[in-house]
């Protein structure tokens, strides 16, 4: 063992990750220890008597959805966290923070600015009183079409969310149960070599023969990991116990093992940062854990520490960041979960409650996770050849060594975040299909029969999550593309809660014309015209110039010149060196970094791509872009102004639609207006029998709470603000002060 010194002097004692063969042969199994295993299976087994437990309590539709609308603020507030975060959450954020620096934690924290939206949007699922968001469109629309429609696009949505967890997670198991090359087979061993001749392929000057050679080996992309678990049965594994607890105790089971999750999710956020720091401490001769952050911005680039503008991340700029955050805030609000989560709370100060504190609670932790990932460029920048592996190969590096667990119990925080967002997702999805596919095509039947349709709907989105992540090596553009599909369906429920004039006519030809604009045509148009992606009007790109930033030079900066130097010199004397030799620096001296950003094509969404002398366009073809570009030179523009020039006509063009159609249309049947506004209106009573006086006094009486109304005499749904809504409101804001301060002092610590 070894002992490290902390700042103050007391002491940790560390036992070495290096044990003798003879103990790793009696103690692991399938690689992992056996206390390791015994903590993850008993994890499963308290699942399981969760779910059976909640089986006893249901009766009804209402029952299993919703778990019986009983949950107060502290269920509610793990239920947000948990559904909020999945395995691919916390792994995803590392990834691109390890890449990029600091400024790469916006790829997560991108919802932050939408946290005081929330107080305001879960009174409103609440208020519904309605088990799905399809019922929404359906009450207020008067249309099970669009209610049917929207469970379709959502349930497709929803299922892509569940894959990219199911992913995540296997790539992290991979990491963590390694093959050593001892135990690797015969097509393994060839495979390996594959990936070694690979890596000196990429570090060397190549002649035709040996280039021709690196273009085979990237096409078949060997493999540098092993693993003693397959990653199809270790998903499959996990979509049975998903299914059996929540098949078995609906969103009752889900909630409550979302409870116990939550506390795992936070273990795993926080466990391996000290001992992150203290291992960077212990190689670099510090003399604790503080001096780990010392240590870090000594070997880190001083870019890596950019919140904003970092020259890795230069597309990131303060505009874009604004238009996918106005974008994600619309977009979010029309997901099934929010409902789901929302509609089950005992009343609306639970639900908006949970759900503002639950969304906290995960940018909190979001910063902790790109804090760890900046400590793990320390570590294991020069080891690792697939980031998505970072985090299981960390955990068996930091904690593996200690022997009591710890392993066992950040694969069950991993698996936790995974279960407790693809529990409430797969829910959302069975009562949509359920409750506005199946049921208007055969009405009137017993609830048993419609919770046992919900069961089945639910098996079958769980085996279509896992089929998605096992049949695509990267499913991230298809998340992306359905993540904006949302916009058209977002226009309709924003409107449809504040504006009594939108009516159904308006609604579908939002809907139908924003998917044929930003759906149908891009994926179709190259499809039927394949000559599109070849002609040279829409294969135009950016045009960037190069950026310049000044920094001192670190550790790093030196190492860095000094390969190059080095490797110049090789050049020189085989007569193969180009440009002038480069300068040596010093540790402290500044230095000027240039980037030639790429050139990023302007009308494809995967961009250019090259066969020989024949360039083409890949994926979709952005068609409102083709015709901007008639009116504005948009080749003159940085990538970002373009991409956010993109989303912002996602945003406001299915608003228009509607807001026109609407005014031009007649207005929709008033008395079904009259009810569901007189539900919004009535704030929701936790006893369920006050809750209905209340509100048939209210549908009697339309106008009983019209004084609270901000333009009383118009068709705005606005509310005046009351002490709760004001206080919520201020206390969202300074949540969000404290998240960024910790951002910062975090990044400051040792600087």
């Amino acid at each position: 063992m070894y002992i490290i010194a902390l700042n103050g002097g007391a002491y940790f004692i560390i036992f070495s990750i290096r044990r003798t063969a003879a103990t790793d042969r009696e103690q692991i199994m399938f690689g992992l220890a056996t206390i390791d295993i015994i903590v993850i299976m008993l994890y499963f087994m308290i699942l399981l008597v969760i779910g059976l437990r909640a089986m006893l309590h249901i009766k009804n539709q209402e029952d299993y959805f919703l778990g019986g609308r009983q949950f107060g603020k502290l269920v509610q507030t793990f239920s947000t966290f948990g559904q909020a975060t999945s395995s691919d959450t916390a792994i995803g954020t590392t990834t691109t923070t390890f890449h990029n620096g600091a400024s790469g934690i916006w790829s997560a924290l991108m919802m932050l600015w939408t946290t005081p939206l929330y107080w305001f949007t879960s009174t409103w699922y609440r208020r519904m009183r309605v088990i799905t968001m399809g019922d929404f469109f359906q009450e207020r629309y008067g249309s099970w079409r669009m209610a049917a429609f929207y469970a379709l696009i959502s349930s497709l949505f929803l299922m892509t969310h569940i894959s990219m967890g199911f992913k995540a997670l296997s790539a992290t198991a991979v990491a963590v149960t390694p093959k050593p090359l001892s135990e690797l087979t015969r097509e393994e061993r060839l495979e390996y070599k594959k990936t070694l001749e690979l890596e000196q392929l990429r570090q060397t000057e190549l002649n035709p023969e040996q280039q021709q050679r690196l273009q085979e080996l990237e096409l078949q992309k060997p493999k540098k990991l092993f693993s003693y678990l397959r990653e199809d049965i270790l998903i499959w594994s996990l979509c049975l116990i998903i299914f059996l607890y929540t098949i078995a105790g609906g969103l009752e089971a889900a909630m409550y093992t979302d409870m116990l999750q939550g506390v795992f999710i936070m273990f795993l956020s926080i466990a391996l940062i000290p001992f992150g720091l203290l291992k960077i401490s212990s190689l670099y001769n510090g003399r604790g854990m503080l001096d780990g952050f010392k240590i870090m911005h000594e070997r880190l680039p001083e870019s890596f520490f950019d919140i904003f503008g970092s020259i890795t991340t230069i597309d990131f700029t303060w505009y874009y960041i604004i238009a996918v955050s106005i974008m994600a805030a619309i977009n979010v609000a029309v997901q099934a979960n929010q409902m789901t989560v929302n509609a089950a709370a005992r009343d609306e100060f639970a639900a908006r409650f949970g759900f503002v504190s639950g969304a906290i609670l995960k940018r909190f932790f979001t910063v902790l996770w790109g804090a760890f990932a900046l400590i793990a460029v320390v570590l294991y920048a020069d080891k690792l050849q697939n980031s998505d592996y970072l985090w299981g190969y960390a955990t068996r590096d930091l904690l593996g060594g200690l022997g009591i667990g710890l392993v066992g119990l950040m694969m069950a925080s991993l698996l936790a975040a995974l279960m407790s967002t693809a529990d409430t997702l797969m829910l959302s999805c069975s009562s949509l299909l359920t409750h506005n596919l199946y049921r208007p095509l055969r009405p009137n039947l017993n609830e048993q029969h419609y919770v046992l349709i919900g069961r089945i709907s639910g098996a079958i989105i769980l085996i279509g999550g896992a089929l998605f992540s096992t049949l695509f090596d990267s499913i991230l553009q298809m998340l992306k593309f359905i993540w904006e599909f949302n916009a058209p369906l977002a226009a309709s429920f924003w409107c449809g809660i504040k504006w009594r004039r939108a009516n159904r006519q308006g609604a579908w030809t939002s809907i139908l014309i924003s998917m044929l604009l930003f759906a149908a045509i891009p994926i179709l148009a190259p499809v039927v015209y394949p000559s599109l992606k070849t002609t040279s009007s829409l294969l135009l790109t950016t045009d960037p110039q190069p950026i310049t930033r000044i920094y001192q030079a670190k550790e790093i900066d030196v190492e860095e010149r000094n390969k190059k130097i080095s490797q110049w010199d090789i050049l020189a004397r085989m007569g193969q060196a180009k440009g002038l030799r480069p300068v040596a620096i010093e540790k402290g001296e500044q230095i000027r970094k240039t980037i030639q950003p790429p050139r990023k094509a302007i009308f494809w969404s995967k961009g250019l791509s090259s066969s020989g002398d024949k360039i083409t366009g890949s994926g979709l073809l952005y068609i409102e872009m083709v015709i901007l570009n008639q009116f504005i030179d948009l080749t003159k523009n940085p990538h970002a102004l373009n991409e956010t020039i993109r989303t912002g006509f996602r945003i406001i063009i299915p608003f228009l639609l509607l807001i026109f159609v609407s005014l031009f249309t007649g207005a929709d049947d008033e008395e079904r207006l009259k009810r569901f506004y007189a539900k919004m209106r009535t704030p929701v009573h936790a006893d369920r029998p006050t809750d209905e006086k209340e509100l048939k006094k209210s549908v009697l009486n339309p106008d009983r709470f019209k004084h609270r109304l901000l333009f009383p005499g118009s068709n705005l749904e606005f509310f005046k603000w009351n002490r709760q809504d004001s206080a919520g409101f201020l206390a969202s804001i300074a949540a969000i002060t404290a998240i960024l301060a910790l951002f910062w002092f975090i990044l400051s610590i040792g600087s």
